[in-house]
């Protein structure tokens, strides 16, 4: 079965639960004081629940079954502890409702902060890691796995103390009451402690193995839905519904497994307590008939031993949560511990602009260990100079943006930009420096104007005169509210054309000192090839460009036109240079030609070839 880009790469399954506190509590630190505030309430409520049998005691023995007083002495007492009664229920439950309102501030306040981390940390992790892993697999992070740990917050932590504290102090009182009766409910601590242990540990795998199918899913859902135009292009309904059947019902196994388990906790806990009840009703009651109990004790006993037991019957149900947040958590600390693409802080940066000749001396890169895909590259690129690099598909031409962009690191060798090693400035500032168009590019759902200032902090007017200057007003002349047309889901649909001519003056805005275009007119026709010629020619004449092209009309207005083969460099020189050789380059061109006199237009560039 595929795996649907489903992956554990590095992936500790083995986490202790210490360790995933420890990470967990991190996040309590800044509301320490509200969670305190929290576990006094808890500690009111734990209060007024364990008083109320103490008080039905008091009523049994000293009022309801004591012939010493009168009657009206009698009711007069009872009246009291009733009240005494309703005020320990009210308290209890004014107590149970401001804790709820602090742990859901506390829950809600930290899964913002954990999701925005999250996100956070997934805009700067390295570029290598997300060819390894899908995009429902990330979305299932950011969202699903962080609400699954919101009832961890809200409720779990305290309710779990709550529980603790109730049991410790129901026992105390048990001993109190009658050592005897609370010796035998002793017996039953280290039975239902080993069943828990035993139910946890099991539960965790469970709950591991759910969240690992429910990725799964989500990852076929997303893959499915995006690439809906090819299911039903090719007709693949059926298939695609069968497939998801199958990893549907894998999770229906997984899931029942965990329902099995808890069903059979559940019932293992009800049995200790009716046992336990059973024991303390026969003995308590010979003890009661012997007059070495009273009957307030014997139905104070049994209240305080049904209290004991119930959060063990409720703890299937909460450590039911508590697994599944926190296998959720380990994923969430998994991503977060991926190693991110910042800047080593030990390491000084140059944060200022810098520009000048780039030389790749000696370049080497791999993308995976032992497939080299850069063989010994080296080449200058002078100030102001026009360069071309061309090649077939998976030559290397993209791998050298993403080495000059700092994506990636060579393996050996080193690039520098104006006599500076890039390794020596800040990524930030490189970046600043270099307006990259490629052939894919990201619209915002908002307007023209928007999409094309992003974060530069141009003006309307700045942006009106950009385009004037550079023609490209054309552009936004053909839309209905120019520069107002909302684009992208449920705006404008601009064409592929219409979008490189976006991309251009999104990257006038920022005035880089070196323009790449990768593979940037390779899906346009020729009316809009002849609008990008004047931004082209006029606006970046005096800074460096790099081409990067598989449609070679474009790349002869280039000054040097290199050719990479399989990662080599194998040829140098001008457009008519090259094709006097007669080597890769004019072969490489001829097969453009011919493709262009098989039916497709004839771009302009292409017309004035002496071929």
């Amino acid at each position: 079965m595929r795996n649907f880009g489903y992956f554990e790469e590095g992936y500790n399954q083995s986490t202790s639960e210490k360790g995933l506190w420890s990470r967990i509590l991190r996040y309590l630190h800044p509301f320490r004081l509200p969670f305190a505030a929290a576990v006094l309430l808890s500690l009111v409520v734990t209060a007024s629940t364990l008083g109320l049998p103490w008080l039905m005691q008091q009523a049994i023995d000293l009022y309801i079954t004591n012939p010493a007083l009168a009657i009206e002495e009698r009711t007069a007492g009872l009246t009291t502890n009733a009240i005494l009664y309703g005020i320990l229920i009210c308290a209890g439950f004014v107590a149970a409702f401001l804790q709820v309102l602090v742990l859901e501030w506390i829950g809600q306040s930290i899964m913002h902060r954990l999701r925005q981390e999250l996100f956070g940390h997934l805009l700067s992790v390295k570029l290598a890691f997300f060819s390894k892993q899908p995009v429902g697999r990330l979305v299932t992070r950011v969202t699903n796995d962080v609400q699954n740990m919101h009832e961890m917050f809200t409720s779990i932590m305290v309710t779990l103390f709550n529980d603790l504290l109730r049991m410790f102090c129901i026992l105390a009182l048990l001993l109190y009451i009658n050592p005897h009766l609370g010796g035998i409910l002793c017996i039953f601590v280290p039975l239902a402690a080993t069943i828990t242990i035993l139910f946890s540990r099991m539960a965790r795998k469970h709950f591991q193995s759910i969240r690992k199918q429910l990725a799964r899913l989500n990852s076929f859902i997303q893959e499915t839905v995006s690439g809906v135009t090819l299911v039903q292009l090719f007709d693949r309904k059926e298939d695609l519904n069968e497939q998801f059947a199958r990893l549907n019902d894998r999770y229906l196994q997984k899931t029942l497994k965990q329902i099995r388990l808890f069903g059979t906790f559940m019932p293992l806990t009800e049995l200790m307590g009716t046992i336990a009840i059973a024991i303390i009703l026969w003995y308590g009651g010979g003890e009661t008939i012997r007059r070495n109990l009273t009957l307030g004790e014997l139905i104070a006993f049994l209240s305080y031993m049904r209290l004991f037991f119930q959060p063990l019957r409720e703890l299937s149900q909460k450590y039911s949560i508590v697994q599944s947040a926190l296998a959720s958590a380990e994923r969430i600390f998994h991503l977060l511990d991926t190693e991110s693409d910042h800047e080593n802080s030990r390491q000084p940066r140059l944060q200022t602009a810098v520009s000048g000749d780039i030389v790749f001396d000696g370049i080497k890169f791999s993308y995976l260990k032992g497939q080299p895909v850069l063989h010994d590259i080296s080449f200058t690129i002078k100030k102001g100079e026009t360069v071309a690099i061309v090649g077939a598909t998976g030559s290397g031409k993209s791998t050298l943006i993403n080495l000059l962009l700092r994506f990636y690191e060579p393996d050996s060798g080193s690039i520098r930009l104006g006599g500076k090693p890039l390794q020596t400035l800040s990524k930030s500032s490189l970046r600043k420096e270099i307006g990259v168009v490629m052939q894919e590019m990201l619209i915002l759902q908002d307007s023209l104007f928007q999409n094309i200032a992003l974060d530069s902090g141009k003006s309307r007017a700045e942006i009106e005169n950009l385009l004037k200057l550079t023609q490209l007003d054309k552009f936004t002349d053909n839309l209905p509210h120019g520069l107002d047309t909302v684009l992208g889901d449920g705006g404008q649909d601009i064409s592929t054309g219409e979008k490189q001519l976006l991309a251009i003056a999104r990257v006038l805005c920022r005035h880089p000192s070196l323009l790449i275009l990768d593979e940037a007119s390779s899906a346009i026709d020729s009316r809009t090839e002849e609008l990008l010629e004047y931004p082209l020619e006029h606006c970046f004449k005096e800074k460096t460009v790099l081409i990067i092209a598989h449609r070679l009309s474009t790349v002869q207005r280039a000054d040097r036109i290199i050719v990479l083969d399989r990662g080599r460099i194998t040829e140098q020189g001008s457009h008519d240079e090259l094709l006097e050789r007669g080597g890769i380059y004019s072969r490489l061109v001829a097969l453009d030609f011919n493709s262009y006199q098989r039916g497709t237009p004839l771009p302009l560039a292409l017309t004035s070839s002496p071929i």
